[in-house]
């Protein structure tokens, strides 16, 4: 994977700094305890314009807000503030299209599992980065594998809050897709049933019928999920949520990913299954999703914030 493309500036606890001034301590507790919370966002630039557009800013800052809840974070700007501050951002470091990382975290000044009474930082990070799982992934589709590492308990870190400690097991998978020679994990839950991707949602398409598991199964509420299950009743394509088991992928007549990174990739084999280019509508709904992203569509400019 490609390493990060510096910008000028990094917003932190509501000022603008310089990139390679925006450090931590190493005694945060997040860094040591893995108490922090944080969002990915897309800004994406309209090809047949300069228009510029942030997709669904606001919906992943309140899910922040949300998270920061469940975790007991108190977060020190609002919903507002934090969208404003995106939008400075990108315009400061003159980024017409990025990938935008907020992330709150509990700071210096206490150790031990107890955070209480340690600092809390928010930062808002943005840069350009194209596709996430590699050149050519959302035109062909990638090889993914079910992991041997199961995706965490409900009632362990709760799948609501998007939380930097959940990712550990997320990091094991990764590592060990790569090392059996695919792009990405699949992950099941504790029953055996089908969860998400290593960072991702999942979707299947058979006999015309989009399935993705619900999110009683264990998986992270995801807004770009939730687009195309609203994308998908545009496009009049019959759209459930259920359980699914490994299986049921392999017999799928397609498969994809969906996230702010991934966007829409195509999955083209599971473990070694062939599930072929992607299909008719994995298809549609990527054309369908780029149209809405790059503002072609009028009925969702309220999940665009222009830059």
């Amino acid at each position: 994977m490609a390493g990060i493309n510096e910008a000028k500036y990094i917003w932190k606890n509501g000022e603008l700094v310089p990139w390679a001034e925006a450090t931590t301590h190493v005694l945060s507790h997040s860094l040591h305890y893995g108490s922090g919370v944080f969002e990915g966002i897309r800004c994406y630039k309209d090809p047949d314009s300069d228009s510029s557009y942030v997709f669904r800013l606001r919906d992943h800052m309140e899910r922040l807000h949300r998270s920061c809840k469940i975790a007991m974070i108190d977060l020190p700007y609002s919903v507002d503030e934090l969208c404003d501050a995106t939008v400075e951002l990108l315009r400061a470091n003159e980024l017409p299209a990025a990938y935008i990382r907020p992330l709150v975290y509990r700071g210096y000044g206490v150790m031990g599992v107890d955070p209480t009474g340690s600092s809390v930082d928010v930062i808002i990070a943005a840069w350009s980065w194209d596709s996430y799982l590699g050149e050519g992934a959302l035109d062909n589709g990638v090889a993914v594998g079910v992991s041997s590492w199961r995706q965490r308990s409900i009632n362990a870190i709760p799948p609501a809050v998007k939380s930097t400690a959940s990712y550990m097991n997320s990091i094991l998978a990764k590592l060990e897709a790569k090392a059996h020679g695919y792009e990405e994990a699949i992950m099941l839950n504790e029953a055996g049933l089908v969860c998400e991707g290593t960072g991702e949602n999942l979707f299947v398409v058979r006999d015309g019928v989009l399935s993705t598991p619900p999110l009683s199964d264990g998986l992270l509420e995801g807004i770009t999920r939730d687009t195309i299950l609203c994308l998908a009743d545009d496009l009049e394509i019959p759209a459930i949520e259920e359980s699914l088991t490994r299986t049921d992928l392999y017999i799928a007549d397609e498969v994809f990913m969906s996230g702010s990174a991934a966007e829409l990739t195509p999955i083209g084999s599971v473990d070694g299954r062939e599930i072929g280019k992607p299909g008719e509508v994995t298809r549609a709904l990527q054309e369908r999703f780029f149209d809405v992203v790059y503002g072609h569509i009028d009925e969702y400019k309220d999940w665009l914030t222009e830059i």
